[in-house]
């Protein structure tokens, strides 16, 4: 499966949420979803009745689209965590929320996982010092992330450094604004997460 090309706000219709794959598009009126919150397609406005495994395959769909992962990289998370102490679906969430672009992301550094997986792409930011392009990179607690030196300059992380001011990051993240730079004090806890993902679906669907 190659990766996902199209319009981003189809997602967002075809798993009924806001995903805020489009930065700040996404809370103003512009927003697709807001305009056309039935499923994309010329049969979009019919409504089913969804059963068990439809709801576990949708919660699915809903959590690897919002980290932006594709299939098979996604099951490997999941067995990962299956493996780990602790709860399996908590152990999903935490890996998929300590990849560097969705770190970056948080840290208010790009205005969406997509953005933030792009600008990782490219080579702009580095990890202890280390320039680091690979987007599903697993931040440890105690790393720090930085935009690179020579890289601060560019036109985004001037931007970004007028959006931080008003940026609240988790409690799980210190992001120092004048330095463009962050750390990760402690792994995320279930609270610190995105609330409207119910990993325990996710966890029933590869239970199967």
């Amino acid at each position: 499966m190659a990766r996902y090309t199209g319009s981003v706000c189809r997602i967002c219709r075809r798993e009924g949420a806001k995903l805020f794959l489009k930065g700040s598009r996404c809370y103003t009126k512009k927003c697709s979803f807001e305009r056309r919150p039935s499923p994309p397609g010329q049969h979009g406005v019919r409504r089913r009745k969804v059963g068990e495994y439809g709801l576990q395959l949708r919660e699915k769909q809903k959590v690897r689209k919002t980290y932006g992962v594709l299939e098979r990289q996604f099951r490997n998370y999941f067995n990962a965590a299956e493996n780990r102490p602790g709860v399996t679906g908590e152990n999903l969430l935490r890996t998929l929320e300590l990849r560097l672009d969705n770190v970056v992301y948080r840290a208010g550094f790009a205005p969406s996982r997509p953005a933030a997986r792009q600008l990782v792409g490219h080579g702009h930011f580095a990890v202890n010092g280390v320039p680091t392009d690979i987007s599903s990179f697993q931040v440890r607690p105690g790393d720090k992330i930085e935009v690179r030196e020579s890289r601060k300059a560019r036109e985004p992380f001037k931007v970004v450094k007028e959006t931080l001011r008003n940026h609240q990051a988790p409690e799980w993240l210190s992001v120092d604004a004048g330095t463009l730079s962050g750390s990760v004090v402690t792994p995320p806890s279930r609270d610190q997460m995105p609330l409207d993902l119910n990993e325990q679906l996710v966890v029933e669907y590869y239970s199967r």
